[in-house]
């Protein structure tokens, strides 16, 4: 059995996760979802309501540092630096679980923005309480991985002692071991972080987090920058001051040009927040009074995830492990890759591999996805699989090679992409160009028989309809001999 959850790598059972409250996580590489501290703050749980209050208490200790002044180079680093707590296996990585953390950046906009919008954190007068989201509220580049990671190292210690404790009920003495663990908590005393020792599942000489379904999400965390823009018009006509939603109305009508397009719109929006950023607060009341929709959201949200990433991920594997000489066999990259695709291919065409893509009957594959399931075919190789490759002209999705003389590249991508005609003329040229490599494949899937028809007009058009190097892949659910017990 090929060992990819938690669950199989523990020989702990599903259920026992379930009923514990743990999300089951891959140990093959990240899955997207996130903490969102929302869920924290929400929670009438007495336990999250600490650790919110606990993480408002830090953010306060920063806030109070930050406008004393004096923080030099050194306390910056001590402080406000995060690194990821990538035993938790969440989030964007799609080999391992090995991401790149909160640096200086990051540091340096809470440091800033500490004198501003967090200037009134814990006696906020609008608000029913303080969010650490704000800061992805008004920074560029700032969005929920961040606010994730941040929210993941402030309840580190509550995450290590719910892991310690399922690790004790429910895993074998020889798949646990002691770990020595630093930044565990903050000792207002010393101003510095403690190291702690705990008890944990050992997975390839790491610890393993286990996280609590309850507090994840995917797509965007509760409180986020695109829905504030989206929740515009609700927000200003939500604000009990006549005098200021006069002016707010009256300056976005300014900023508005004639006959905006969508861009231009949110484009207008967003200049009125950051011209009266006292709207972020009536966004943020806005959100909590709608408080019981986040956790309805979230929890229908991490069902897919389960439904897609876990359980159908699960049975895609099962279904790639049953052709066991599959992984096996022995090619140069190039071939290695034609015969991988090959196999991925007949797996979501002909033994019900489609199902992934899909939730309650209608599918939500992205491309995201498809590289998932892609990356689960590269069991059992000599050849180095590295997703999401740069050499100076954008990210490739896959280069898998065997020494600077034999690599192969592979881009996917959805027939419904409106920039598929482009991409399938330039991208990929300008990627084995840039990795010095004659040798890559373009793989897109199609749902529909108007996204193939598509697909196969742009084809003709580029004069490629039998260019072998392009693969498509039929995920349609309307012509499969099982649809109708799908």
């Amino acid at each position: 059995m090929i060992r990819t959850y938690f669950s199989d790598c523990f020989n702990t059972s599903p259920e026992a996760l379930e009923g514990y409250g743990a999300f089951n996580i891959s140990l093959v590489n990240d899955l997207p979802v996130f903490v969102d501290p929302f869920l924290i703050f929400n929670s009438s749980d007495s336990q999250y309501q600490q650790l919110h209050r606990g993480m408002i208490q830090y953010l306060q200790f920063l806030r109070d540092k930050s406008i004393s002044g004096g923080i030099d180079g050194g306390l910056l680093k001590a402080w406000f630096y995060f690194g990821e707590v990538e035993q938790n296996w969440l989030g964007y990585s799609l080999v391992g679980n090995k991401g790149t953390g909160l640096g200086k950046r990051f540091a340096e906009s809470l440091n800033a923005n500490l004198h501003t919008i967090f200037s009134n954190f814990g006696s906020e007068q609008v608000t029913k309480g303080s969010h650490l989201e704000k800061l992805c509220l008004i920074e560029e580049g700032i969005g929920r991985d961040n606010i994730s990671d941040f929210t993941t190292n402030l309840i580190k210690e509550f995450l290590l002692e719910y892991t310690q404790d399922f690790a004790r009920q429910f895993i074998a003495p020889a798949l646990r071991a002691m770990f020595s663990v630093n930044r565990v908590r903050f000792s207002y005393d010393t101003e510095s972080w403690e190291t702690d020792q705990y008890e944990l599942p050992v997975w390839q000489g790491d610890f393993v987090l286990l996280t609590p379904r309850n507090i994840l999400t995917k797509d965007e965390t509760w409180i986020s920058k695109k829905d504030m823009v989206r929740s515009y018009h609700n927000i200003a006509a939500s604000i009990p001051n006549d005098q200021l939603r006069a002016q707010v109305n009256n300056y976005f009508r300014q900023v508005l040009p004639i006959d905006p397009n969508k861009a231009e719109v949110e484009k207008a929006i967003a200049r009125v927040f950051r011209e009266y950023p006292e709207l972020i607060e009536y966004y943020i009341r806005y959100k909590e009074d709608r408080g019981d929709q986040a956790v309805a959201i979230s929890d229908k949200k991490m069902t897919e995830v389960e439904c897609l990433f876990i359980e159908q991920l699960a049975r895609f594997r099962d279904l790639l492990h049953a052709s066991t000489a599959f992984y096996y066999r022995g090619f140069n990259t190039y071939e290695e890759t034609r015969e991988r695709i090959s196999f991925l291919k007949d797996v979501i065409e002909n033994k019900d591999g489609y199902r992934l893509f899909y939730t309650d009957g209608k599918p939500i594959g992205t491309e995201k996805d498809l590289q998932l399931a892609f990356r689960l075919t590269w069991f059992a190789t000599p050849s180095d699989v590295s997703p999401e490759t740069n050499d100076g002209r954008g990210p490739v999705d896959f280069k898998i090679s065997r020494g600077s003389h034999d690599k192969t590249l592979v881009e996917f991508k959805l027939a419904s992409n409106t920039k598929l005609k482009r991409n399938l003329e330039k991208q990929l040229e300008i990627y084995k160009k840039a990795h010095n490599t004659d040798r890559g494949f373009k793989v897109i899937l199609y749902f529909t028989l108007s996204q193939y028809q598509r697909v196969q007009r742009i084809l003709k058009e580029l004069e490629c309809e039998d260019d072998q190097h392009i693969v498509l892949i039929d995920a349609r659910d309307d012509n499969k001999p099982s649809a109708s017990v799908a």
